[in-house]
Parts: structure tokens; C-alpha cells; sequence
């Protein structure tokens, strides 16, 4: 039996992950490790242990010293923040036995920060909405004026690492915009976008040393308390749906390659549609499963226990496909405080009594 480490632990991102490996028939130990603690101790991990963020500069010191106490195999982030962290300690964690399974930091560096990849991507002809990295009000003013829609609108939102759709606001007025970005201190940080629609897709894969083991779609049908953001965005997906679609596979590919020419880890690439129902990337969530992984192992692919048994095993997935093995329009609906529900798109009134 191996041990696996997973960071975040309590967290809805890391449940999912942490869970999906107890549902594997290797049954490996999975541990635990946090900042928050009344998140730790919701967490289903065997055992628990707090850190300090990853940023604080004890980060270091204390996870060595639980290394060193459990001398897990297998270290796995979930957020933005230690996959950055973390993944500067890498050299380290191998010299302590402890394996990993990320892509180069170059390339985690380029993903962590949206405009970073925006760049990347237009380079590489990947179609993504034009962005203006917003450094003065004269930046903010030339956003106005050559990316507002027919509405006057541009989308705002920070470019350093954060999820949750940070900082992201859709407005039509200068002086609103600007105070948001005061508020947040954001000037050299936040971007500015040309507005998409609100229909959204996800491409979570797993790639080894260049080669796609798997990879799953999942459309997102809302979110959890969206309608009381300004932004309709929270990051946490209320209902989501298997899907697949060519175009999307496609320029899902493209978009990791134009990232990574040799991808080795997770590869989640956000995706929305512009008012031609073309997909274009708004970021790479890299080296992380993405919240509603437990979706997918409860549909019948693990792709945590896929993750692990790869490094740790040795073992390689026996799938019908390596691109959307799940059969579309299964659903995974999402509320506080209530179990996940898994069902066919086709099953849902058989749920509900209508009048």
C-alpha cells in the first residue's frame, strides 16, 4: 500500500480528488494536509495535518516536517497556490522519496497568470477573446475603446493566480471599473476582454511525458450562488454535463500544445463561447483536477486513481477511448450542504413531481 499526500485537504476541490482515491481498488492511504482548519476537519483524508499558505515563509520547513513524519509517495497540490509553491520544491521533495506528477514550472509559472497564457495562445493562433493588461486609466480607457461590445461592455478580472473567477466583472462604466480595480489594488495585474457568452465547456486531461492518457468534457449549466456575484461567476459549478464535441477536443489539444510542446500532468483548459459558437480558452487550470472531479469517478472514470496508479503502480488505464469515454448527458447537480446527484439528462423528471 502507498501513501498519497494531497494538499487543500477540506476543500471542495480536494474532497473530490481525496475521495475518488478511497474509491480506488488499490486502496491506497490517502493523507491530508491544509491551511484552513475548520476545512481540515471536514476532510475525509485518514489524517489530517495543518501548514501554513504555501506563500508563508514556514511553508517549506513545515511540509519537510510532515514529510519526514509520513514519508508519503505521491504529493499532490489543488490550488493555484501551492501548485506554484510547490512546484518550486519539487527538486526537494524528490531528494525526500516523494514522487510527483506535474509539468515543468515554466510552464505552471505561464498558466498561473492568465495574461501570460493569453499571449501564448494568440501567438500560437488559438482563437481567445483580445485582452489589454491594464497597468494605468489610459490602458483602462483604450480597453473602452477597442474592446466594448455593442452594449459597451468589457470583462475585467485579475491575471495572477486565484480562481473563483477573481476579480472578474462584466461593466460598461469607466468609474466603476477603475474603483474595482483600485479596490483590489489591481493596476499591472488585472486585464481587460472582449465579452464572450455565458455558455461555457471544460477539457480536463492527463497527459505522460508528451502522450494523452485521457481526457473528459464537461459543460457547466450554472453556478452555485452565481446570481449574487456581480459577475454571475463563483468558480463553483452548480450543475455540470459529460459532453463532447470535436471543435472543442480540438482546440483544446492546440491550446495545451501551444502551452506545453511536451505536456506531462494535469491540463484542465477553461473554455468559453464567443457569439460565433466558437470556443475560445480563458485559462489553463494546471496541474489540478478541477472541483467536480468526483462527477466523473462516480460516472465510472477515476481519473485521480488514474493520476496515481500511473506513478505509483505503474498501471495504465484500459479505456474505449482516450477522448470522452463517459457517454454524454450525464449530469452532476451540485447544492450546500446536499449530496451530489448523478443522473441522465433523460432520468431528470423522473426526480421531480410536476404539477
Amino acid at each position: 500500500m502507498k501513501k498519497i499526500l494531497i494538499a487543500g485537504a477540506g476543500g471542495a476541490p480536494s474532497e473530490g480528488v481525496i475521495r475518488s482515491l478511497q474509491l480506488s481498488h488499490k486502496k491506497d492511504c490517502v493523507i491530508g494536509m491544509g491551511s484552513e482548519p475548520t476545512d481540515l476537519a471536514l476532510s475525509k483524508a485518514e489524517r489530517k495535518y495543518w501548514v501554513p499558505y504555501a506563500n508563508h515563509p514556514e511553508y517549506p520547513a513545515q511540509l519537510f516536517k510532515l514529510i519526514e513524519k509520513e514519508k508519503p509517495d505521491l504529493i499532490h497540490f489543488q490550488n493555484d497556490l501551492e501548485v506554484f509553491h510547490g512546484s518550486l520544491l519539487r527538486d526537494e521533495l524528490h531528494k525526500r522519496g516523494v514522487q510527483t506528477f506535474m509539468p515543468t514550472h515554466d510552464v505552471i509559472e505561464t498558466c498561473v497568470d492568465k495574461f501570460k497564457t493569453y499571449r501564448k495562445l494568440k501567438q500560437a493562433g488559438v482563437p481567445v477573446p483580445k485582452n489589454i493588461l491594464l497597468n494605468s486609466e489610459d490602458d483602462l480607457k483604450n480597453a473602452f475603446d477597442e474592446l466594448a461590445d455593442e452594449q459597451g461592455k468589457i470583462w475585467l478580472r485579475a491575471s495572477s493566480i486565484g480562481a473563483g473567477g477573481k476579480g472578474a466583472l462584466p461593466t460598461n462604466n469607466f468609474e466603476f471599473a477603475k474603483n474595482w480595480i483600485d479596490h483590489f489594488k489591481g493596476w499591472g495585474d488585472f486585464c481587460a476582454a472582449q465579452m464572450l457568452t455565458s455558455q461555457s465547456v471544460t477539457w480536463l486531461s492527463i497527459w505522460h511525458e508528451g502522450k494523452l492518457v485521457v481526457a473528459q468534457t464537461r459543460i457547466r449549466k450554472g453556478w452555485v450562488h452565481g446570481n449574487r456575484t456581480l459577475s454571475g461567476v463563483t468558480g463553483v459549478t452548480k450543475v455540470g454535463q459529460t459532453y463532447s464535441n470535436q471543435l472543442v477536443d480540438e482546440t483544446a489539444t492546440k491550446t495545451i500544445l501551444a502551452i506545453d510542446q511536451q505536456p506531462h500532468g494535469i491540463y484542465a483548459v477553461d473554455m468559453t463561447y464567443d457569439k460565433n459558437n466558437i470556443p475560445n480558452p480563458t485559462e489553463i487550470n494546471i496541474s489540478r483536477f478541477f472541483t467536480t472531479v468526483l462527477f466523473f469517478t462516480k460516472a465510472g472514470l477515476n481519473l485521480p486513481s488514474i493520476f496515481a496508479n500511473i506513478v505509483l503502480h505503474h498501471e495504465w488505464p484500459e479505456l474505449p477511448k482516450k477522448i470522452n469515454p463517459l457517454p454524454d448527458g450525464l449530469l452532476w447537480l451540485r447544492g450546500m450542504d446536499t449530496e451530489p446527484v448523478l443522473v441522465h439528462e433523460s432520468e431528470m423528471n423522473n426526480l421531480i413531481t410536476l404539477l
